[in-house]
């Protein structure tokens, strides 16, 4: 081993103070716990029982594949056109706004072919929209194992966040 190199350091041991039904609480406790001066960088809030979880908005037809797509289309044209109006890329010089405008339109019409290309694609399988996220069962507190035990007491003191 050469005298520059490093070895890896090993992380230090936790503990779990405390479990909450809900990330709210436990984000809650953490924030308690700052509010005492408790050294808040030695803790992490651990999702158990992880869950993929999907909230199903709506029914996606051809009107809202092309609709959204050119929404987004329409933003991200009005952004490139200001951008170019702003650094005066385009020649002979063309005022920011009325890039972004054309931008904007440019942007919109893409956006909502490329929806309706990309709904065809699929071929009815997913027709419906969503929105997909992630849920855990609990979410427990832990703490470096130097700092558990004063974790562990304040969060038991009087008007700490409950664990319910």
């Amino acid at each position: 081993m050469t005298p520059t190199s490093r070895q890896p350091t090993a992380a230090p041991a936790q503990r779990v103070v405390a479990s909450y039904p809900t990330y709210i609480a436990a984000e809650q406790a953490v924030d308690y716990l700052s509010d005492q001066r408790f050294p808040v960088e030695h803790v992490a809030i651990v999702g158990r029982g992880l869950h993929s979880y999907e909230q199903v908005t709506g029914r996606m037809t051809w009107v809202k594949a092309a609709g959204y797509q050119a929404a987004g289309g329409a933003v991200l044209g009005a952004l490139l056109g200001w951008l170019l109006g702003l650094f005066d890329l385009v020649n002979p010089l063309v005022s920011g706004a009325l890039l972004a405008l054309n931008g904007v339109i440019v942007g919109a019409v893409l956006g909502a072919l490329l929806g309706l290309v990309g709904h065809a694609m699929t071929g009815g399988r997913r027709d419906f929209a969503s929105i997909s996220a992630f849920r855990a069962d609990s979410y427990d507190l832990l703490v470096e194992d130097t700092h558990a035990a004063q974790a562990t007491q304040m969060l038991a003191a009087t008007g700490a966040p409950s664990r319910t």
